[in-house]
C-alpha cells in the first residue's frame, strides 16, 4: 500500500491533527489490509474497503515503534 507524500500531507489525526504515517495490516487484524497511524496520538485508523476509516471511536491504540511501516517512501518528513 503506498500513498504519495502530497496526500499524506493533507491527512491528519481526528483526535489530536497529528502527522499520520501509512502502516501495515496490524498482525492481530487479518481482515484489516493497512491503515493509518498518528505519529502524536499512536491511534490506529484501518483502511475499510480501501478507503481510510477516520472514526475516533474506531481507531485502535497502535504501538508506532514497533509498527511495520508499508513503504519507507510514506513517512511523510517535516
Amino acid at each position: 500500500m503506498t500513498h504519495p507524500a502530497e496526500l499524506l500531507e493533507l491527512l491528519a489525526c481526528p483526535k489530536c491533527h497529528g502527522r499520520m504515517r501509512t502502516i501495515s495490516a496490524p498482525p492481530s487484524t487479518p481482515s484489516t489490509v493497512g491503515g493509518f497511524a498518528c505519529e502524536a496520538c499512536s491511534l490506529f485508523y484501518a483502511l475499510d474497503d480501501g478507503l481510510p476509516n477516520m472514526l475516533i471511536d474506531e481507531a485502535r491504540a497502535w504501538p508506532l515503534a514497533t509498527a511495520p511501516t508499508a513503504s519507507s517512501d510514506a513517512k511523510v518528513s517535516a
